[in-house]
């Protein structure tokens, strides 16, 4: 198609709760408000809209629907676990004591956690 390559991203989380979810995205990850339709929470992630949904009986897929790369991945989980998140540490993976895995070839270093409906989130610092 032409014209996507330069076209907005929109990006979709899904929730059981969008009252709680918008509460949660905007106060613990700090993403600013731009809308409510009634339908739909819209927030800014740098440039890319995200829409909340919520959708009766949702129940989160065990994969990321969500990550952010960033310059500091230590720094970016002590802030969030100043903010009452828990970092997801999977048996097997390796993680450190701050739940950093880091690639075999050692150049990215990834962390998750989940919001409160249980999406996976994750951090990546490359």
């Amino acid at each position: 198609m032409n014209g996507l390559a330069s076209a907005r991203v929109v990006t979709f989380v899904l929730t059981r709760d969008r009252e709680a979810s918008k509460a949660w995205y905007t106060s613990v990850l700090g993403l600013p408000l731009t809308g409510d339709d009634g339908f739909a929470t819209v927030l800014d992630m740098n440039g890319t809209i995200l829409r909340i949904t919520q959708i009766e009986g949702y129940q989160a897929p065990p994969h990321p629907v969500l990550g952010w790369e960033v310059p500091d991945i230590a720094a970016a989980i002590r802030d969030l676990v100043a903010k009452g998140v828990t970092m997801t540490i999977y048996e097997g993976y390796g993680q450190d004591a701050l739940g950093i895995w880091t690639s075999p070839d050692g150049k990215a270093r990834v962390a998750w956690f989940n919001d409160p409906d249980g999406n996976v989130l994750s951090l990546t610092q490359c």
